[in-house]
């Protein structure tokens, strides 16, 4: 019912813009056919006074229809840049609503998204508690349900550290750590990571070179690693596979990080690292998330003098892939 309600506002606001603007230039056309008519009377006018007797009749007549161009000229010249103006303005109006229209969409979207993912492992935790505190389990199943809790603890951490760093890096005051790391140490620590963190997922490591270095923030590449291959989990689909893969080419190391989910769509392939976006309605949507993981991996892939692309994976799902420059080991 709000969503209805909020289409049906910008409809309305978007049909009054326009009527504006249509009032506006119907006006100015108006006023310009009106300065014409006028210039052309006045013209007239005068030459009805002149007399064809009079010794500089024909200079007189030349001088009035110089005047008349002039005058014209001047009408057009006037009249193209209020024209060109308003339609600036028009535009420039218009896109910056749209997307201020679009930025509250996505931030609404981000409060609902972040209420749920921090009610989810919050409730998870409470109830497992709760449950060891009422009943006396067994040895594995105190186990399984610590398991589960610590599981919901880690990503409510990945969520905190992700807001965190979305607001310094927004603000200016996150500091880039440049050192030299060993990028497939830190390629396997994720792996193993999400391995652990879900056991259903067959996650693949394809080819993965060992000892490649990057300079560069440990924690935020450690973050960027992490963000692609969560996003890869959350988008797999029913194949549950994730497959991984790094190289090194010349001066350059390639990190690919492959689904075969559903895949994204060419418009959405150019919006999906913009802060907040996430394809979809929030209310029924089914995968978690903020839709702040891709728009942080981008700005530190950014930060890392990297470059970060997403492409289609065949026959279905995406390839998101990382290339860095490569430093050599001390």
């Amino acid at each position: 019912m709000r969503s209805l309600y909020k289409r049906k506002r910008l409809t309305v606001i978007t049909i009054a813009y326009w009527f504006l603007l249509t009032y506006i230039l119907t006006a100015l056309v108006f006023w310009f056919i009106s300065l014409l008519k006028q210039n052309e009377q006045m013209s007239s006018y005068k030459m009805m006074q002149l007399k064809m007797d009079q010794p500089d009749y024909i200079n007189r007549v030349a001088e009035i229809e110089t005047e008349r161009k002039k005058k014209e000229f001047q009408y057009i010249g006037e009249g193209a840049t209020f024209m060109l103006l308003i339609l600036v303005g028009a535009v420039f109006v218009y896109r910056a609503t749209r997307k201020q229209i679009r930025l509250n969409n996505q931030q609404q979207n981000f409060m609902m998204a972040i209420t749920h993912e921090l009610k989810t492992p919050i409730a998870v935790a409470k109830l497992n508690l709760e449950t060891m505190l009422k009943r006396k389990l067994e040895g594995a199943q105190q186990e399984k349900l610590l398991d589960n809790t610590l599981k919901e603890a880690n990503r409510l951490n990945d969520l905190c550290n992700n807001i965190l760093l979305a607001s310094q890096i927004d603000s200016g005051n996150y500091l880039l750590d440049n050192q030299e790391i060993n990028f497939t140490e830190l390629v396997y620590e994720s792996v193993d990571y999400f391995k652990t963190r879900f056991p259903a997922f067959t996650i693949i490591e394809e080819q993965i070179e060992e000892g490649i270095y990057v300079k560069g923030d440990d924690l935020l590449l450690q973050l960027a690693v992490n963000n692609l291959i969560d996003n890869a989990i959350k988008y797999s689909g029913r194949q549950k596979v994730v497959t991984i893969s790094l190289k090194k080419n010349d001066s350059n190391v390639l990190l690919e990080i492959k689904d075969e989910g559903e895949g994204i769509s060419g418009a959405e392939k150019k919006r999906i690292f913009e802060k907040f976006y996430r394809s979809g309605n929030e209310n029924t949507r089914q995968t978690k998330g903020t839709g702040l993981g891709l728009y942080l991996t981008k700005k530190i892939i950014k930060d890392h003098s990297g470059i970060i692309k997403v492409t289609d994976n065949i026959p279905s799902g995406c390839i998101f892939a990382i290339t860095l420059h490569t430093a050599e080991p001390a």
